[in-house]
């Protein structure tokens, strides 16, 4: 049975839009502003939008790692330097290179950008610390005195200002105050750490100076007589630290608040007047590694405040309270995302407003595709592999390579996230333990109970074996779930993937054996058996619509069958590699596949034809997923991009119609130049017509038809045309010449057309022609061999006008004879 598709318009056309990594980790920085955001991207610099999360540049890199990137305060510039040894100064927002310069005789390793944007100062694994002007990109002091690699620097001045300092710490553990005006070191700090120095900030107006490092201590400096003030053990080994503007917090002015980050991977709040921590406990995050603050990035203006993660996560808290409610959540790179579902509440049009996403990882991230802040949800112990939402998007559950599956049940009542806030999400309620090996497959029942809970979850394991699940009707805490409603020996492989039928009567296991299976859901009995693959089957997919089943194997090919006998009715053939993943579109009436060779095809069910390639992956399509409202779908890959696939078939169309209406309309418009003879107004047409067919039968009437010896084609009307072209149809027009040119019956036109254009153009009109040398080239051989053809008739010409002299007088001397 195959669904018709008479009320259906088949998607054909897409545009996409994509969630792409923008950090790999080192550096970051944020423009004042908040509008753009640079971060590190291998050896490339990403610039992205802040406020939407979508990447605005993508700067190339010199071919070695970055390992300093600044954003100037006022959006106007951003400096990179690498391991090359170059600093590059790019002017915003076109990202222009303005100057590249040998910055250090080592890497730069940090590097800061005073308030008014006017100096840049860097420091450098040679231990010197230089100070730039931003704008002529010319070094103005280099100071020397470290013995060891700079790791914290820090510029204090304001514009028209008589003093300006810069702040700088090594791993020799001293802070050194070097002052730009007497271009000297005013103060060497060395009594206050044991270890590394890795922040450095200064107050407001400059009379004070804190120093953070791993030996877990703030250092309060009085810089009037350069003493220190004060210690702070802050109990965790520091990367960064740093004022808040006074009263931040407090409502006094004369209250100044500190922040700290580092291993613990929380950002913490410091009373300078008593020494004592601000923010309220909080849990450390539990994950699968070790995650801490590598960065912190504020400005006085700001109200809130971000922190860079170890784990390549920005983490905007706002200042609103000393407990740092965390606001958004941005994931620089989600890794190979290897499967995804769209979940959560639905807006007002019924669209889910968040993505849940497996990214090879133990944690889940929830995401929202308009704002890309995420959630992480945490509870598995080794990599997700699988997920699977509910109908209404309420469920969400997950299983992977620690044996073990899991549901997450959506509430509005207030989930305590992992970093101690509060808000609406998952909240992990149910756990399930009993499989012997990584769980491949997992589906949530179709169908919700009255109670409002799932009535089964559906497992399928390397072990071989099938479980279905009952799910706890009421758990205030998460439950574990050990005992099964049933097990079954499935596959002699493992099992891939799994699925359940709308009505929750059957469901569907693919194995590596190369079949796929029919269960029922109630007895846990085999129905049905699909064969006909040659490889593992990676994906199985029912149809909500019909009764079909898509499949997709590492044998190349999607396969669809009927589950009333289970045959095949369909095989779609077209990928290079392994199909991982297939669904139904359209309702029913197409299929979406993805594949190991980058791309996403669409199938139509009932002819075969694959309507659309799309292409905007670099690596393996792992995922797919297909939005309620039939609009979008989306698809993830082990390139860590998330593409959202936006069907505009019904606009192409439009779009279509539209210009092939217009088409007809000058293609009559242009008949009637022709009839009329108004020759001007039909070449300039033809040409933007683009018919080079029509555009030469102009040109041969008028040749034809004009003999003015004055004219080069024979009607000066049509040489001041031909003389007064635009770049563009200049190139279009030399490009038909040489087109014409390859054939002696059109080579007349070409000839005297060039000839116009020749004694028209100064040369230089002609190399702002793209591609102009290939089109000489091909022009000169060709009115070679016409001119040779030309010389060679002209010269047998003058054999006839000979024979025919000789005739003359033969034919005359008979007639003088008779």
């Amino acid at each position: 049975m195959v669904p018709a598709t008479s009320s259906v318009t088949l998607k054909t056309a897409f545009s996409h839009t994509a969630i792409e990594p923008f950090f790999t980790g080192g550096s970051a920085s944020v423009s004042e502003d908040q509008t753009l955001l640079a971060t590190t991207y291998g050896e490339d610099v990403i610039i992205t939008d802040l406020s939407t999360g979508q990447r605005k540049h993508k700067i190339k890199g010199d071919t070695e790692q970055v390992t300093a990137v600044a954003i100037s305060p006022d959006s106007k510039y951003v400096v990179i330097c690498s391991r090359s040894l170059q600093m590059r100064i790019f002017q915003l927002p076109e990202c222009k290179l303005v100057r590249s310069i040998k910055a250090h005789d080592g890497p730069v390793i940090v590097m800061h950008i005073d308030g008014s944007s006017t100096l840049v100062a860097t420091g450098g694994a040679d231990g010197v610390v230089k100070v730039w002007d931003l704008a002529g990109g010319f070094n103005t002091h280099t100071f020397r005195g470290h013995t060891g690699v700079i790791s914290a620097v820090r510029i204090f001045g304001q514009r028209g200002g008589t003093r300006w300092q810069v702040a700088s710490g090594s791993d020799d553990s001293k802070v050194r105050i070097w002052d730009l005006v007497q271009r000297k070191c005013v103060a060497t700090l060395e009594d206050g750490h044991v270890s590394v120095v890795r922040g450095l900030d200064f107050n407001s107006d400059g009379s004070l100076l804190i120093s953070g490092g791993r030996d877990k201590v703030v250092n309060v400096w009085d810089l009037k007589n350069y003493d220190l003030k004060k210690t702070i053990l802050v109990f965790e080994s520091l990367e960064t630290t740093g004022f808040l503007s006074p009263g931040t917090l407090t409502g006094k002015i004369t209250d100044q608040l500190i922040f700290t980050g580092g291993e613990k991977g929380l950002v913490k709040l410091w009373s300078i007047e008593s020494g004592q921590e601000v923010t309220p406990e909080r849990p450390i995050v539990q994950t699968s590694e070790e995650v801490g603050v590598s960065d912190i990035i504020y400005y006085p203006s700001w109200n809130d405040l971000i922190a860079v993660l170890s784990d390549q996560t920005l983490v905007e808290h706002t200042l609103t309270s000393t407990d740092l409610p965390i606001v958004r959540r941005l994931a620089g790179n989600n890794g190979e995302v290897i499967d995804i579902a769209y979940v959560g509440p639905v807006d007002s049009e019924g669209i889910p407003k968040y993505l849940a996403l497996a990214t090879n990882s133990p944690e889940i991230r929830v995401i929202s595709p308009a704002t890309q802040s995420s959630v992480v949800l945490a509870a598995h112990k080794d990599i997700v592999i699988c997920i699977d939402a509910s109908i209404d998007g309420l469920w969400l559950a997950c299983a992977g390579k620690d044996n073990t599956a899991t549901i997450w049940r959506w509430t509005d009542s207030g989930v305590e996230d992992a970093d101690g806030n509060k808000h609406d999400g998952f909240q992990l309620h149910a756990t399930f333990k009993g499989h012997l090996g990584s769980i491949g497959g997992v589906a949530l029942a179709r169908l919700v109970a009255q109670s409002g809970y799932p009535r089964f979850l559906i497992t399928g394991s390397q072990d071989l074996t099938v479980k279905k699940w009952g799910v706890p009707k009421s758990a205030d805490e998460p439950v574990e779930v050990a005992k099964p409603v049933f097990t079954k020996k499935a596959h002699e492989k493992d099992i891939n993937a799994v699925d359940i039928t709308p009505n929750d009567e059957f469901f569907a296991t693919a194995s590596q054996d190369r079949t796929v299976k029919i269960w029922s859901a109630e007895e846990g009995e085999t129905v049905g058996i699909l064969r006909g693959h040659k490889r593992g089957v990676w994906s199985v997919k029912f149809s909500v619509y019909d009764k079909l089943v898509v499949t997709g194997s590492g044998d190349k090919t999607v396969k669809v069958w009927n589950i009333r006998d289970y045959t095949c009715v369909k095989t779609f053939e077209g990928h290079t590699n392994s199909v991982l993943k297939a669904l139904f579109i359209s309702s029913g009436a197409q299929i979406a596949s993805a594949g190991g060779d980058g791309l996403v095809k669409i199938w139509d069910v009932k002819t075969g034809e694959c309507n659309a390639t799309l292409d905007n992956h670099e690596d393996k399509v792992w995922s797919l997923a297909h939005r309620p409202d039939d609009k979008v779908f989306a698809s993830g890959g082990g390139d860590s991009v998330i593409t959202f696939w936006e069907d505009i078939t019904a606009e192409e169309l439009a779009r279509q119609e539209e210009a092939d209406a217009e088409l007809v309309e000058k293609e009559q418009e242009l008949s009637n130049y022709v009839f009329r003879k108004e020759w001007k107004n039909a070449i300039l047409l033809a040409l933007s017509l683009d018919h080079p067919l029509r555009l030469l039968n102009v040109l041969r009437a008028i040749i034809a038809e004009n003999a003015d010896n004055s004219s080069i084609t024979g009607l000066r009307e049509v040489d001041a045309v031909l003389s007064s072209l635009e770049s563009g149809q200049l190139q279009q027009l030399l490009r038909r010449i040489r087109d014409w040119n390859t054939n002696a019956r059109t080579s007349n036109v070409a000839q005297r057309v060039l000839n116009v254009l020749l004694q028209s153009y100064p040369p230089e009109k002609f190399l702002e022609v793209e591609d102009i040398k290939r089109t000489l080239d091909a022009l000169v051989p060709y009115s070679e061999r016409h001119y040779t053809r030309a010389s060679e008739l002209l010269e047998e010409s003058y054999v006839v006008d000979y024979a025919l002299r000789q005739m003359d007088e033969v034919l005359m001397t008979k007639i003088d004879e008779i």
